[in-house]
Order: structure tokens, then C-alpha cells, then sequence
């Protein structure tokens, strides 16, 4: 899943992070409410078929009610877990079989204003941390100095461990990533 105001790169990341193009719908400023859009495909990595759902959050942020753009996400939440718990107490059931729709991880995007987080920001990591984890992401971080860049990631994991916000932490128990996934780790928190 991916969170964040409208132009703000989440489609472009996306595409760059897979590395191919998923000719996502553009979004304009001129939704009335959140519009989430999910979009399955089919991605091959090292010769391993990975099943994708993306979803997105189009028009998040462009609301005067910030309360309820975040609450369309978390009742979408909960449907998907609603989904699955409802699958895993069949009396005859075969979870090898069903197709798990729950959502696994939100790249949450936060704009590169310098100042911090905003009060939706905060609001929404902290309802949508509760349901899913959180990976931060500054969004256009490439249109800012690297010391702008390192001063604002400070800020922002400041602002993050003050406001009491679950974020997901790369495990660095698993001895084929934990080397990579302790420098990652160390790298989100310093740079």
C-alpha cells in the first residue's frame, strides 16, 4: 500500500522500485473524498514469481476532514483481515489455496517540505501503524541537498519516536539479510 497527497511520487516510485511500468491512473486534487485503488500484478525477481497487489490512496490529503481520509483506509484494513479471519475459521478450510489479500506493508510518503510532519502525517501513521506496518519514505528526496536531506530524516525520526508511531524495522536476525538490513537500518536512522 501506498499513503500519501496526490503528486507525490508514489506511482513513480513504485514503478522505478519494480522496475517496470504499471500504467497506473493519474489523480487529480479534485477528488471529495479517498479513492483507494488496488491494482494486481504479476512481478518476476531472481527467478521468483512475486503475486503484487498494489493499492493506492488517490486523493489522500486533498480533504478539509483528515480524519476521515485516513479512516477510509484503516475500515479497508480491517476488511482485508476481516477476509482472511473469516477464511481461517472455516470449519473446511485450505489456506494453501486461498489467495491472501491482507496488506503487508504501506509505504507511507512524506513531502520533502523540510519542516517536519505534518498533523495528518502523524495521524494517519499512528491509526495505520496499528493495522499494518509502517515504512516511512520522503518522497522527491532527490530535489533536496544531502545535508538538507540528513537534517530532515533526523527531524523526522525525532518527530516519529516523540509521537510514539510503530515503524517496521528490517529484521537483522536472518543470516542471508541481517548484514544488509543492519546497514539499511543504520542508514534510515542516520542519513
Amino acid at each position: 500500500m501506498c499513503v500519501g497527497e496526490t503528486g507525490i511520487g508514489k506511482s513513480t516510485l513504485m514503478e522505478s522500485l519494480f522496475n517496470q511500468s504499471f500504467e497506473l491512473d493519474p489523480c487529480s486534487h479534485e477528488l471529495n473524498r479517498v479513492e483507494l485503488r488496488e491494482r494486481n500484478f504479476e512481478v518476476e525477481e531472481r527467478d521468483i514469481l512475486l503475486k503484487l497487489a498494489l493499492v493506492e490512496t488517490a486523493g489522500f490529503g486533498d480533504q478539509m476532514d483528515k480524519e476521515n481520509s485516513v479512516r477510509v483506509i484503516v475500515d479497508y484494513l480491517n476488511n482485508k483481515y476481516e477476509m482472511y479471519l473469516q477464511e481461517e475459521l472455516r470449519v473446511k478450510r485450505n489456506l494453501r489455496l486461498y489467495h491472501d489479500t491482507r496488506i503487508h506493508a504501506c509505504l507511507y510518503f512524506i513531502s520533502p517540505t523540510g519542516h517536519g510532519l505534518k498533523a495528518l502525517d502523524v495521524y494517519a501513521m499512528k491509526q495505520l501503524g496499528k493495522k499494518v506496518n509502517i515504512i516511512p519514505v520522503i518522497a522527491k528526496a532527490d530535489t533536496i541537498s544531502k545535508e538538507e536531506l540528513k537534517r530532515f530524516k533526523c527531524k523526522i525520526l525525532e518527530e516519529i519516536r516523540s509521537n510514539d508511531i510503530e515503524i517496521y524495522h528490517f529484521p537483522e536476525d536472518d543470516s542471508n539479510a541481517a548484514e544488509e538490513n543492519a546497514i539499511f537500518n543504520v542508514r534510515f536512522q542516520l542519513n
